[in-house]
């Protein structure tokens, strides 16, 4: 459930008309929902309830500082994957000791300022990154808590450039190689190791490959506990799907989830971490855009629209669905079957191919919805479109919580060496 709703012919966030919004912020934006995050977030923590369990953001679904707040503020930890990331958690008011560096090319300055943080683990990916982390932590003085991500070979059967628990993935250490890996944890004297992770992918409809990949970590920490490693966490990663396509089989709810997460660890002497961000993000927010033209080539028909692939990238990146309403809401049978399309000069910059839907003319608003994960964070400044706005509501209230980049703070942004000085 999300809090986008038609009320008396008009589509509102909560309860403001994103017409109002439109016309005061202008468009494209992006409206986020804070009482949909809210609940997004409760309704997960609510299935995992009996279980010692740490919910750490994935903030590279969305890391608006607003949103950040939002669910720092309902008891949320992070899993970031930057120093960028690191430093906007904190700053949202997150403690350190709820966060989580992952990612596969940890920097020096990253594992320096996650060690100066006091952050709860490193979930490291390789063996030269441990022996660098070894390193810094020794001369810092410290002893950084490791956790590897163990990579299961486990195919997620979802979007192939967002699986990542295949062998032939980049990510994790291979699974034959962790006995190995977590023997030389303890032979290393500035890291310990307190945990095992893992992630299989994103968007996955179906617990089957969870089930399997999770099968498989109660044995490796049985395992390692029998050799005598202090195994505390075990970090699920994240990758439970959303629906985005109306009327398609749901994927598994959160209660399902966390029962099966129940059924297979419950019993291992560990605390569980999950790191959700498509399902707490997607559905809280939507991007708002003006037709700004109609147009046939022959048989073809598209809606051209004032959104671009540089501000909603993932149809053209992944081929992914997004639902397109109306602001205004028509009744009638969807009677006109086009593209919906952007402006830039690239022939992937589609929202939507062969979509059925009603008739619109330029000037009309429509929202392209499950756009608050994987959107605005991916955004860029191709053709030198500025970045757009993004608004967060709270029930009667909204503010602009990223404002409109202009065309010439974007231009300053670059600078002109002195030997082509005029």
């Amino acid at each position: 459930m999300d809090h986008f709703q038609y009320r008396n012919g008009k589509l509102f966030a909560e309860d403001v008309s994103l017409e109002q919004i439109a016309a005061e912020v202008g468009t494209p934006v992006y409206v986020y929902s804070t009482a949909t995050f809210q609940r997004h977030y409760r309704v997960f923590a609510k299935a995992f309830e009996g279980l010692d369990t740490l919910i750490c953001y994935a903030m590279k679904a969305n890391s608006n500082q607003a949103v950040l707040t939002t669910l720092a503020l309902e008891g949320a930890g992070a899993d970031v994957v930057s120093v960028g990331e690191l430093k906007r958690a904190l700053a949202a008011g997150i403690p350190a000791q709820k966060i989580v560096l992952s990612g596969v090319g940890k920097t020096r300055q990253e594992i320096v300022a996650s060690l100066k943080a006091g952050i709860k683990q490193f979930n490291i990916e390789s063996e030269a990154e441990l022996e660098l982390i070894n390193i810094i932590a020794g001369e810092m003085g410290l002893i950084a808590p490791i956790s590897v991500r163990v990579n299961p070979d486990v195919d997620a059967k979802t979007h192939e450039k967002i699986s990542t628990g295949k062998s032939e993935n980049k990510f994790g250490i291979p699974w034959h190689r962790t006995g190995d890996i977590y023997a030389r944890i303890g032979a290393l004297p500035h890291v310990t190791a307190v945990g095992v992770d893992l992630h299989i992918g994103s968007q996955l409809t179906d617990l089957e490959p969870f089930k399997i990949a999770f099968s498989k970590v109660v044995t490796l920490v049985k395992a390692l506990h029998a050799d005598g490693h202090d195994i505390r966490h075990i970090d699920l990663g994240g990758g439970l799907g959303i629906p985005y396509v109306a009327g398609a089989e749901a994927p598994p709810s959160p209660g399902s989830y966390g029962k099966m997460v129940a059924n297979v660890l419950g019993d291992l002497d560990c605390s569980i971490i999950v790191e959700p961000g498509r399902l707490i993000a997607g559905n809280a927010g939507v991007l708002v855009s003006e037709v700004i033209y109609e147009k046939t080539n022959d048989s073809k028909h598209f809606y051209i629209i004032d959104a671009a692939m540089n501000d909603l990238v993932r149809p053209a990146m992944y081929d992914a669905h997004h639902e397109i309403i109306p602001v205004e809401e028509n009744t009638a049978e969807a009677s006109v079957t086009v593209d919906f399309v952007g402006p830039i000069c690239e022939s992937s910059d589609v929202f939507a191919k062969n979509r059925k839907t009603t008739a619109l003319a330029a000037g009309d608003l429509i929202a392209l919805k499950s756009a608050g994960a994987y959107s605005a964070s991916m955004s860029s400044t191709y053709n030198s479109r500025p970045l757009i706005a993004e608004v967060m509501v709270n029930g009667d209230q909204y503010a602009v919580v990223r404002k409109r980049q202009t065309i010439e703070e974007l231009i300053a942004l670059d600078t002109v060496p002195n030997w082509l000085s005029r």
